[in-house]
């Protein structure tokens, strides 16, 4: 039996409902003109975008959830009449704003016919006539006056254990063991958590306290009755509370924050690109064996009697391949470019890899002679003093991440090292960049060394100057600007300071690299947003590097700059978790819309808010003025540009960063680096004009609180975009989680390759193997070339991963994980793991996200350790059954031949040769059995490849 769920609207288009919509539209609105594009399509019978505003032209009457409950009591929040009628009256503005529109129609509006509003919503009369004759209760926090409706639950806030968290003397758990004895004398009581795995941690804590009779509940509506109980209960609830005979802890209260995690283990930055690069059908992919062919979804197979999940590739002339999932590290992107896919079987693709190793070799011996002479060069060893550091780090006001705290030890490990550092910091706007720059200056300044800040904006480089000014105040610092915002006299009096060493820390634009500056004792240099320098000034920033730390923060990096960083040229850290709090800015594309704009802007404003509204020329401005001036006169707007002269930037840049001004309309000077918290809503006019990283810098000058913050991304109404400039707006929609710039800067690598690494075009040999592999078989041959294992092209690895084969199911239940992309992705976590401890990490996190897990999964998992055991053993292929296994070696080669001899002298009348294939006899009649057994077939032959070989003392 199956049912087919087939695409439902609220419209259905029968000859009714389009006589019924073309009378009311025609009483509404008039007679339909020539251009009316709704009207045509609804009359022809046909759908149309957005069709649904009009859904009381199509109907006699609209239900509402009443009409299906007609005697249900209404219950109503604290909030909820308040909400509802400033929602009403929010509705009736934007209509009456709509209809005005369509009487003074604007330049730079669209046509929108507005229905009533009373046509889809119960407007205050109707909503209290629903609600008139049914019972009523209405929730309020708040102690009210006796009456005889009044009933009091006797609900009262829980307890927090903040304060004892920050005092040290006092011990959390003991507090909380005595506050739960003094509940349970008139409570049941329940801790809440929000996991398995932090139920399993709360039961931890407090056995650890003596409590021993605590009991997990997976359901809080099988609490038991009485008092004196304790449960532990999965419950996502922020605050506890206490009501009669019932008492609640949650685990907020108890441990803090949830959100600030437990430190995580360093996240490698070939794994970041790897968990970002998600396949979709239709992609093209690269397997090191096969070649270039099209990834066409999962494909559950039977292997041996069970099922396996593969993955289904395409290869020319419609041949197919099945790849296993736990072998899903073989493949490799290929790119966003259309490419030819290879012919399975022929030897034109292993002749494009053995062409590409030789190039490759090269390119990495260039690449490692680069690293080689900075390593050999030696730099000042800079250190700050104990007590002194301790006291700058703790008056950062903020909790640190996880990625800022490794990225700042690991800038102070380069400054101890003594030779030149030059390490990229990748992380996305607003994600704690700069406070990583402030304390490298500072161990660098206290260390009696200048530090030069270059930033490509003067805005920019105040913007900088300003918080270092904040955070560096009460320290024998001395801190200076030196831009075109600072006057003749201050910047002559900066270059004397820096020649003879009064100024510690130099804050400025390029004017830092000119041929009239001259340091005493540069020992630091930190470069923002590097990429926007332009040649001469990235050349003096290149020569600079052989003398001195360079440290360099980047959102997006650019191609090149991020190759290097991953294949070792240049020390990279990532950054890419978002500060505790931080929400994700909304992004939406449309074409200019006054009234939407128009409510955007106010919205912000009545939030106590600020608004950026950024076009790509100078000559868009008086469009844009003209607009606020007519549509949204109840905001304070100012207007900044690059070509107004430096006093008077500064002066109207310094009143909007004051408050003074509701909207800043600027050009893309406002790109980099402006921190204003409370400018949260964004809206860029003709975004199709903007590059994507450009698109993605502005739109992070909002959304730097915890304010949830929005970015319109507008166009020309009625034009059509380019193919490319709509894949930017709608990627950079996409890219709305909290640390994309890393993603986007990966999704440029996909789109343009790596650019000219070492001043010679790559992009031939890219496309021939798809960057990802490019990448990986660039890394495989420095790391060799590091350890001296690479002598010749031959020592070069291939890359290879066993099959298994044993009759067991190995799969992700996609009733376990029902989305597609997210199994893919667990797929791809799971082919890098091997050793029993990541697995388990990996189970405990399964758990906690999905459930108990299934059996397959189980299985899935005991093959992936299999496999890591066949690797090392040189197991190309392991068949196993109820009767016993066949083995058959990559490249019919064994490591360690006396090894072998060994094995079957030791397993004498069960194993034997046959076909190049060692074929062994045992009793597995179970899956358990087969599973136990294969592991120690295995991880006996990896044993035995280990053992030192018999060698020609000649040779």
């Amino acid at each position: 039996n199956s049912v087919d769920f087939a695409p439902v609207s609220e419209v259905i288009l029968d000859e009714n409902a389009i006589t019924r919509f073309r009378q009311n539209y025609r009483i509404e609105f008039g007679t339909a003109g020539s251009n009316d594009p709704l009207y045509e399509a609804v009359s022809a019978g046909r759908k149309h975008q957005g069709m649904e505003h009009w859904l009381g032209f199509f109907h006699e009457k609209l239900e509402s959830l009443f009409d299906y409950i007609p005697k249900a009591t209404v219950m109503l929040d604290d909030q909820t009449q308040a909400m509802r009628l400033a929602r009403w009256a929010s509705i009736a503005d934007q209509y009456d704003a709509r209809k005005e529109a369509l009487g003074a129609k604007g330049r730079l509006d669209s046509v929108y016919k507005p229905s009533s509003p009373e046509l889809l919503y119960l407007d205050d009369a109707a909503f209290e006539g629903a609600i008139s004759d049914r019972r009523v209760i209405q929730f309020s926090p708040n102690p009210q006056p006796p009456g005889p409706n009044v009933l009091d639950a006797e609900g009262r806030m829980g307890r927090n254990f903040s304060s004892e968290r920050q005092q040290e003397s006092i011990s959390l758990f003991s507090a909380l063991h005595d506050h739960i004895k003094a509940l349970r004398r008139n409570n049941q009581v329940v801790i809440a958590s929000w996991s398995h795995g932090a139920r399993e941690r709360l039961f931890g804590l407090i056995k650890d306290q003596g409590i021993n009779d605590a009991v997990a509940l997976d359901d809080l509506r099988t609490l038991p009755l009485g008092k004196g109980g304790l449960f532990l209960v999965l419950w996502p609830l922020d605050q506890g509370f206490i009501a009669p005979g019932f008492a609640v802890l949650s685990e907020q209260d108890i441990l803090g924050d949830r959100l600030i995690s437990k430190p995580r283990k360093k996240r490698k930055a070939e794994n970041f690109i790897n968990e970002i690069n998600a396949l979709s059908v239709g992609d093209l992919v690269v397997h090191v064996e096969h070649g270039v062919g099209r990834y066409n979804g999962l494909q559950t197979i039977t292997a041996l009697g069970a099922p396996h999940d593969c993955l289904s590739l395409e290869y020319a002339d419609n041949a197919r391949l099945y790849l296993p999932v736990e072998n899903i590290e073989l493949l490799s992107r290929y790119g966003h470019e259309e490419g030819l896919l290879d012919r399975l079987g022929s030897g034109a693709w292993q002749a494009k890899k053995a062409r590409l190793k030789a190039r490759i070799r090269e390119i990495a011996e260039k690449l490692m002679r680069i690293a080689a002479e900075r390593h050999l060069r030696h730099a000042p060893v800079l250190e700050a003093p104990d007590a002194m550091w301790e006291a700058f780090a703790a008056r950062f006001p903020y909790q640190e991440t996880d990625d800022q705290l490794s990225a700042i030890q690991d800038v102070i490990s380069d400054l101890e090292a003594g030779r030149p550092m030059d390490r990229l910091v990748v992380g996305d706007v607003g994600f704690g960049k700069t406070e990583v720059a402030m304390r490298a200056a500072f161990v660098a300044a206290l260390a009696g060394m200048q530090v030069a800040v270059i930033c490509p904006t003067t805005l920019l480089a105040r913007q900088h100057y300003r918080s270092f000014a904040e955070r560096f105040r009460g320290f024998p610092i001395n801190l200076r600007p030196l831009s075109r915002f600072v006057s003749v006299k201050e910047a002559n009096d900066t270059r004397a300071g820096l020649s003879d060493g009064r100024i510690d820390i130099c804050i400025g634009t390029h004017a830092l690299l000119a041929k009239g500056i001259s340091f005493k004792n540069l020992g630091l240099l930190i470069i923002d947003e590097e990429q926007h320098f332009g040649v001469i000034h990235k050349e003096h920033l290149k020569a600079m590097r052989a003398e001195v730390h360079v440290l360099t923060l980047t959102a997006t990096p650019i191609p090149r700059t991020l190759q290097m960083s991953l294949t070792g040229v240049r020390d990279l850290s990532i950054i890419a978790t978002p500060p505790i709090d931080r929400l994700a800015i909304r992004t939406y594309v449309s074409e200019f819309d006054p009234i939407t704009l128009r409510e955007a802007l106010l919205r912000e404003r009545y939030r106590g808010g600020q608004s950026f509204f950024v076009v790509p020329r100078i000559s868009d401005l008086p469009d844009i003025e003209a607009f606020l001036t007519e549509q949204v006169p109840e905001v304070r707007y100012i207007i900044a540009h690059g070509q107004l002269a430096a006093g008077e930037l500064d002066d109207r840049m310094n009143a909007f960063y004051d408050g003074k001004y509701d909207v800043l309309v600027a050009t893309t000077i406002v790109e980099s680096g402006l921190d204003i918290p409370t400018a949260n809503t964004m809206i860029i006019h003709r975004a199709d004009m903007f590059g994507l990283s450009q698109l993605y810098q502005i739109r992070g000058r909002v959304g730097r609180a915890k304010t949830r913050a929005y970015c319109f991304l507008t166009t020309k109404p009625r034009a059509p975009m380019t193919p490319q400039a709509s894949r930017r707006l709608q990627l950079l929609a996409t890219l709305d989680s909290l640390g994309a710039g890393f993603n986007l800067a990966s999704h440029d690598l996909d789109q343009r390759g790596a650019g000219n690494l070492l001043g010679e075009e790559q992009s031939g040999h890219i496309k021939e193997v798809g960057f990802e592999l490019y990448q990986s078989m660039l890394e495989e041959t420095i790391s060799k070339i590091r350890s001296g294992e690479l002598q010749g092209l031959t020592d070069m690895d291939e890359q290879w991963a066993p099959s298994i084969n044993l009759g067991v199911p190995v799969m992700i239940p996609e009733t376990y994980v029902p989305d597609l992309d997210l199994r893919l992705g667990l797929y791809r976590r799971l082919s890098t793991l091997s050793r029993k401890v990541e697995l388990e990490g990996f189970a405990a996190e399964l758990i906690d996200r999905f459930g108990p897990i299934p059996r397959e999964v189980t299985t899935l998992m005991a093959v992936v350790r299999i496999k890591s055991m066949c690797k090392m053993a040189g197991i190309a292929k392991l068949d196993a059954g109820p009767k016993g296994a066949t083995v058959q070696f990559y490249k019919d080669n064994y490591a360690n031949p006396a090894g072998l001899v060994d094995f079957i002298t030791a397993h004498l009348g069960k194993a034997r040769v046959k076909d190049n294939k060692i074929v062994v006899m045992f009793d597995w009649p179970s899956e358990h059995d087969r599973i136990k057994g294969a592991f120690a077939l295995a991880k006996d032959l990896a044993q035995k490849a280990r053992a030192p070989k018999n060698t020609d003392p000649k040779s």
